[in-house]
């Protein structure tokens, strides 16, 4: 049964994007359960207030594409590999989820019936709307692009009316925090002010798509615990870039 809504949230359907890196925990490679089982619970949480949320994670903590064929292999193959690694991930989350009562399904760009359905947007829009987390696997299907550009299409693509972008810092700063600690937080931005200022929210394209259809951008603390529910019921947590 879906549960039921709370009073006036800030917003109903959201997308989460989730970096690979978000997984390893304090490991240096892969997947560690603990952090995947809180993770889970926090967007069970979200859940359990009525929130309709789907999710995208990336692969970097097995495998970047870009990274691969910086070293010499051929970029495509590379690219291909870092969509099988979101898959592992997505599958480690719905494992995680499904441990805490909460229906999920996890949905690739990439065909592979024995693990995941295919991608197909009504049927997603429909999980949403039965109350089931969906988990967006293998990127947009194509090499060359990005887990973040894979966001936002499918958060447009579903009518998700917010992408919370996931990060192990406080929001957007107008420098590297871990480099420069008199970094200063930016509460707010245009899609413009990102692009001009070259500031690594997410990549070019993504933030681009996002502008053009007036999809805004909160940008948060993953680490810090019930950041995800702050945020859709309306505090002021983290950066939030919109037009």
């Amino acid at each position: 049964m879906k549960p039921k809504r709370i009073a006036k949230p800030r917003f109903h359907r959201v997308l989460l994007k989730l970096s690979g890196e978000a997984l390893m925990g304090a490991r240096g490679f892969g997947v560690d359960p603990g952090t995947v089982a809180r993770i889970a619970g926090e967007i069970a949480e979200l859940h359990s207030l009525g929130i309709e949320v789907a999710a995208t994670i990336g692969g970097g903590n097995f495998i970047r594409g870009i990274s691969v064929s910086a070293a010499g292999m051929d970029r495509v193959t590379g690219d291909y590999m870092g969509m099988l690694a979101t898959v592992i991930n997505a599958l480690a989350l719905q494992s995680a989820l499904e441990n805490l009562g909460v229906f999920t399904r996890v949905q690739s760009a990439i065909e592979m019936k024995e693990v995941a359905e295919p991608f197909i947007r009504r049927r997603a829009i429909r999980h949403l709307e039965k109350g089931r987390v969906v988990i967006f696997a293998g990127g947009t299907g194509n090499p060359y692009f990005s887990t973040d550009t894979a966001a936002a299409l499918r958060a447009m693509e579903v009518g998700a009316e917010v992408i919370l972008k996931a990060t192990k810092v406080d929001g957007i700063y107008d420098d590297d925090p871990a480099k420069n600690p008199s970094a200063k937080l930016i509460k707010k931005l245009t899609y413009l002010q990102v692009l001009e200022k070259g500031l690594r929210v997410m990549d070019t394209t993504a933030i681009t798509l996002c502008m053009e259809n007036n999809l805004p951008i909160v940008v948060f603390n993953l680490l810090r615990r019930g950041n995800i529910r702050d945020v859709v019921l309306g505090a002021e947590v983290g950066s939030i870039v919109q037009a």
